[in-house]
């Protein structure tokens, strides 16, 4: 069975003859909102408030564990170590292949699947994961001296902290979290509205609990949420040029 072009038997092919400009234009406003909030933030942090300092003492507290809820059960249990982004991810490829095999099987594009892994395994997987946590060495905020650690504190544009691997800049989980929002701007417009807002509270509770843990610094996931939005944004032309009508996506 091929697999099926027309947009009202695709599950994840935007809407109509504007469904890409649509999906376009909504990653573009998150990534304007993403890059605005950071611009504050370090604006304010320049100014001599530290942001990122002021919102990890919201969640440490004084004595030998600084950050309690790295120990709850409940927020150990809720984090996601970007498996929810890897399970979409491989159902996006197992509906690409099933989109070939006979029989009536639910089905996406397989342009659809290959433009979503790519910007996955080149976001979360080598930018996030391969390149800026190992080589950005950003302490966490559970290893900064203002919370019982020993490193000192460095702000997110100074990559030369004490960290050695494994550093605070950038939060994997909070990438991984917002590479949804590609998949999500992907949806039959009717379901849109649903999934951006499933892929948001998502992205904010997970890098909501990382804070919490004291495993990053908010500009942590804010810049790791841009980076996977903008790899979005650099692939979709490479995958989806506009000599390609939106509405063929096989």
């Amino acid at each position: 069975m091929a697999v099926e072009t027309h947009p009202s038997s695709n599950p994840v092919a935007p809407s109509g003859a504007g469904g890409w400009i649509v999906a376009d234009a909504g990653l573009r406003l998150i990534a304007a909102i993403l890059l605005a909030f950071v611009a504050v933030v370090t604006a304010m942090t320049v100014a001599g408030f530290n942001v990122d300092l002021a919102v990890a003492r919201l969640f440490s507290a004084p004595g030998v564990l600084h950050f309690p809820l790295a120990i709850d059960t409940t927020v150990t249990t809720l984090r996601d170590r970007g498996f929810v982004a890897g399970i979409v991810c491989a159902g996006c490829v197992l509906l690409a292949i099933l989109g070939y095999v006979p029989g009536h099987w639910p089905s996406i594009p397989a342009r659809a699947a290959a433009y979503l892994t790519t910007a996955y395994l080149l976001g979360p997987g080598l930018l996030v994961n391969g390149i800026l946590k190992s080589h950005w060495g950003r302490p966490r905020p559970n290893e900064v001296i203002d919370f019982g650690g020993a490193l000192p504190f460095v702000n997110w544009w100074d990559m030369h902290g004490a960290c050695p691997a494994n550093c605070s800049f950038i939060s994997g989980e909070a990438a991984a979290a917002a590479w949804l929002f590609g998949p999500a701007m992907l949806a039959p417009r009717r379901w849109r509205p649903l999934t951006i807002s499933l892929a948001a509270a998502f992205f904010v509770m997970t890098s909501g609990l990382r804070m919490a843990a004291g495993g990053h610094f908010l500009t942590d996931v804010a810049i790791g949420g841009l980076s996977s939005v903008l790899v979005l944004l650099l692939l979709r032309p490479l995958f989806y040029p506009k000599t390609i009508r939106p509405d063929a996506l096989a």
